[in-house]
């Protein structure tokens, strides 16, 4: 099954979670009961987690924008939310002469520049990879609305996928930015985590490519 590069640098990642885990197993004993020295794996795991997904999202939004400029026939043809949002930011230019960035194939470099851009200002911002800030990231980068209703798998709807993450992203800020959260990080937290991030990775990617798809006439990958 053909995939994303991006989908294919978040799995060559997870091979620091499952070393983590791997680690988590050699040094503790078999059986039932609170494993106690190893809450800081749990709390690197949650990290390196959080991370490798906000670097996906990241990553997917950068090749499918390239995929775009690559194999839309014209401006025209472009996601129709990508169009509004790139014609709202040059008629807001102060230069009255911005529009005609887009002539020709003059909007293909636009769609770069606005990607670059938008990166920094992420970064700028320190935004967290929730729910809403990837909802924000794929319309922004790509002009694909609420990506994340297509959160949703036998067992799990899209409120409690997106709460889920959520949760879990808000955890990982504790750690990250007091060293310790309000709760103990198990093993369990680790791999409910881990197995939720791969689960949404394919339905992102799922839903990215039926879009671009339907935009270009051509799969992305």
């Amino acid at each position: 099954m053909k995939t994303s590069r991006a989908r294919k640098a978040f799995n060559e990642n997870c091979s620091d979670i499952d070393r983590l885990l791997e680690i988590h197993s050699d040094i503790t004993p078999e059986g039932r009961g609170r494993k106690w020295k190893v809450e800081a794996l749990h709390k690197s795991a949650f990290v390196l987690i959080t991370a490798f997904w906000e670097a996906f999202c990241e990553d997917l939004a950068a090749e499918v924008l390239d995929h775009l400029v690559k194999h839309s026939a014209s401006a025209s043809s472009l996601p129709s939310e990508l169009q509004k949002l790139v014609a709202r930011e040059l008629k807001g230019d102060a230069h009255d002469l911005a529009v005609w960035q887009l002539a020709d194939n003059g909007w293909r470099n636009v769609l770069l520049s606005r990607l670059a851009k938008l990166q920094e200002d992420r970064n700028r911002k320190l935004n967290t990879p929730k729910t809403a800030q990837i909802d924000d990231l794929f319309k922004n980068a790509v002009g694909i609305e609420n990506i994340s209703r297509a959160w949703h798998w036998s067992g799990m709807k899209i409120a409690s996928a997106a709460t889920k993450l959520d949760d879990f992203v808000t955890l990982r800020g504790e750690i990250a930015h007091r060293g310790s959260a309000a709760k103990s990080v198990t093993k369990q937290h680790v791999t409910d985590y881990y197995n939720h991030v791969k689960r949404l990775t394919g339905r992102t990617e799922m839903r990215v490519a039926e879009a671009i798809t339907t935009s270009t006439g051509k799969t992305p990958w």
